[in-house]
């Protein structure tokens, strides 16, 4: 029987030791593509597997450095057993061109881009990388006026199709990078393979607790909910007028009048969070930000009852610790639902160009389990 034709020749990928693969990756993306790493890691565990985690929000305004630094994804990927080596210095100028001089000493006999924003960009990344290696890419349809993509893409020995959406009948996320993997290596993931998953260390876990006593949460005698507001764009952002209104809403329902509520704010907006929440005197209502550690979140979600999210990693991350989630969403992604439909409301904006907040207060309420 004759082996299924791979887009990397399968006596390469049997002869080679390391592999590097690139993405710019939201910690959404990773909650899903970490089930595909893993799963190579075990069909090849003769390949050390590289990741090289871009910047898009690259610049250099140094102020922002900082910030972009110590980007939570990094945690995550850095407990992560299946990879040899990260890069995750490219949030500048001078650092990316310092990383590309470093990832082209290491020699990669295959580069695997899967990067689908500019995935011109990200070709050219590639081949400068490994000048030699086998590298394999994303493309898009070159327009007349875009001959410098169709050279780019001319610089991949073999290239992965984007994926397009049936808004009749979207596939899943997770069905998408399951077709990436199938593709470049013939790799299988199963449906329940698929299923994100969070490994706490114990140090956050306890972290967790700690916090929760602090904030007077343990014991308890109602529910614990976590309401997470923030998106990266402010067309998947909620209004934190409508996360009050919702608190003062649910603490007038029997159901959840003792309730005690987590309002999530990302760093940056913490301070106004604080000042917008504070002003509402609510009660049993507290911020959290997970300032020093990506597993922070995850420890904190594990210890809910209900996690309320516009659409952003939170969402996922509620399916990975297997708490139940209202996703508030709009129509544009809908590949991006969360993956557990039995623990998963998800409610989407009405019309087609809705940003998220035009979803209700009242629409929540009306989705409580």
């Amino acid at each position: 029987m004759t082996q299924p034709q791979t887009l990397i020749p399968a006596d390469l990928l049997k002869q080679s030791k390391k592999i590097l693969f690139i993405a710019h990756l939201a910690l959404g993306d990773f909650t899903y593509l970490q089930n595909f790493f893993k799963a190579f890691a075990q069909a090849n565990p003769h390949l050390e597997i590289h990741l090289w985690v871009d910047e898009v929000r690259r610049t250099s305004d140094a102020k922002a450095w900082e910030y972009l630094r110590k980007y939570s994804l990094y945690d995550w990927v850095a407990a992560c057993p299946f990879f040899s080596k990260v890069y995750t210095r490219t949030y500048s100028p001078e650092l990316y061109e310092e990383s590309i001089r470093e990832a082209r000493q290491e020699h990669y006999p295959i580069v695997v881009s899967l990067a689908t924003l500019r995935p011109h960009q990200y070709a050219n990344l590639a081949r400068a990388i490994s000048p030699d290696g086998f590298v394999v890419g994303m493309t898009r349809p070159v327009r007349f006026y875009q001959p410098h993509h169709l050279f780019a893409y001319r610089k991949l020995n073999a290239s992965i199709p984007p994926y397009k959406v049936d808004r009749s009948a979207p596939q899943h996320i997770s069905d998408v990078y399951a077709h990436w993997f199938r593709q470049i290596s013939g790799l299988e993931v199963g449906a329940a393979e698929r299923f994100p998953f969070v490994d706490i260390p114990a140090r956050w876990q306890q972290y967790a607790q700690d916090t929760l006593a602090a904030w007077g949460f343990v014991p308890r005698q109602g529910k614990l909910v976590f309401i997470n507001p923030y998106a990266k764009t402010k067309k998947r952002c909620w209004t934190l007028e409508q996360v009050a209104a919702l608190i003062q809403g649910m603490q007038q329902q029997p159901h959840w009048r003792d309730s005690c509520f987590i309002v999530n704010a990302v760093p940056q907006e913490l301070a106004h969070a604080r000042e917008v929440i504070g002003g509402y005197g609510l009660a049993r209502t507290e911020l959290f930000s997970a300032e020093d550690n990506f597993f922070q979140l995850p420890a904190i979600l594990a210890q809910c009852d209900l996690i309320i999210s516009v659409e952003t990693a939170v969402m996922h991350l509620a399916n990975a610790v297997h708490v139940p989630v209202i996703a508030l969403m709009r129509q544009k992604n809908p590949e991006w639902v969360p993956i557990d439909r039995d623990n998963s409301t998800v409610i989407t904006a009405a019309n087609r160009r809705d940003w998220v907040k035009a979803v209700t207060v009242e629409q929540v309420m009306k989705a409580m389990p």
